[in-house]
């Protein structure tokens, strides 16, 4: 018996490490199409009107679309931003919430990420530290002004009338188990780019190299 419970134990646990590796082999491969797609978008960015462009913001998004990238120098951090919260796209990317405006744009866009995955130096993060984010629409410098720690499932993020950035995840970090807690960084904009610099995307990996 103690036999046929032992294999029991050791088959089950083979089976649960093999559906988590699918699970990261999935994300791997979705991360990967989502950059590959937003360097699409990249591309195409510099051939579009800009006008043309900015009449599109506001339009609804499909689920798992590429919809921005996020470069955190101070963490190494470099991500593109997919539309949806989701497991599957939270497995694959960070994650914009629906509802809230793109990054940049009037009002608060919130994206969260998975404290394990690409969020995981997330609290490494202070006030005054900086960030950048790009969208078809704009590319826009942030500064973090704030940083919460609020209970799971609290109300804590709101509108707002100007242009804000919320970052989110779970909290502690390396809490073992289903965190109690969420981390929360408050960002705003530190200037406005020139209008011919804002579909350029490669001048944010210039400015990060220098």
């Amino acid at each position: 018996m103690r036999r046929t419970i032992g294999l029991l134990l050791v088959g089950g646990g083979l089976m649960l490490l093999g559906a988590v590796g699918a699970d990261y082999a999935r994300g791997l491969r979705d991360r990967d199409a989502a950059r590959a797609r937003w360097a699409e978008i990249e591309t195409s960015m510099a051939l579009r009107d800009a006008s043309a462009s900015l009449a599109e913001e506001g339009a609804p998004i499909a689920p798992g679309r590429p919809v921005a990238r996020i470069l955190v120098p101070h963490i190494e951090l470099d991500e593109v931003v997919v539309e949806g919260v989701s497991p599957l796209e939270l497995n694959a990317a960070p994650g914009h919430i629906p509802g809230t405006p793109l990054p940049g744009a009037v009002g608060n866009s919130v994206v969260s990420a998975h404290r394990d995955l690409h969020f995981r130096r997330l609290g490494e993060l202070h006030e005054g530290d900086t960030l950048i984010t790009v969208t078809e629409y704009r590319q826009t410098r942030w500064k973090i002004t704030g940083r919460r720690i609020v209970r799971a499932g609290e109300e804590s993020i709101f509108p707002t009338p100007t242009p804000t950035l919320t970052l989110t995840t779970c909290w502690p970090i390396r809490y073992i188990g289903p965190a109690p807690d969420r981390l929360l960084l408050i960002a705003e904009p530190i200037e406005d780019p020139p209008p011919e610099v804002e579909p350029r995307a490669a001048s944010v990996a210039r400015r990060m190299a220098g």
